[in-house]
């Protein structure tokens, strides 16, 4: 079972697409179909068939050849999907994950736990940066438990 935390039960496909709109807005100000094709790495015809659904489900304002806003409803779905993504990048990235693969499995998880899980995921983030000796502490058995693991 699914549970997001936002708007009804949303596809992770609405989910990414409502994220990557957010992030290219975050970046530029603005998105238009290019820059979110670039961004989710799909055809530009692609995402103008979702940004039409999008707009249909009342999360985005399209508009040919000017590009693509979020409406309030997808605006708060693309908060919530984007918390929960920077949340968990963050928490492998405190364990020691590499940054790419932090971000992959970011992207994975933040469709599939609980808000309430998110939440204490960010809170442990949290204590574990305000605690530089703690963060020495994983740092240094990471790297001794990947020695053992070769």
């Amino acid at each position: 079972m699914r549970h997001h935390g936002c708007r009804k039960n949303l596809s992770r496909r609405v989910e990414d697409y409502l994220e990557a709109i957010l992030n290219v807005t975050l970046e530029k100000g603005y998105a238009r179909t290019k820059d979110v094709a670039r961004e989710l790495d799909v055809s530009p015809s692609t995402v103008v068939e979702m940004f039409r659904k999008l707009g249909s489900m009342g999360l985005v304002d399209y508009r040919r050849y000017e590009g693509v806003v979020l409406l309030p409803a997808g605006r708060e779905v693309a908060e919530a999907v984007k918390f929960r993504h920077d949340t968990l990048k963050e928490f492998l990235k405190v364990i020691h994950v590499p940054e790419t693969i932090a971000n992959t499995d970011a992207c994975y998880m933040e469709h599939e736990l609980h808000p309430t899980t998110i939440r204490q995921i960010r809170f442990l983030v949290e204590l574990l940066k305000s605690d530089p000796e703690i963060c020495e502490r994983i740092r240094q058995n990471t790297s001794r438990w990947e020695q053992q693991s070769v």
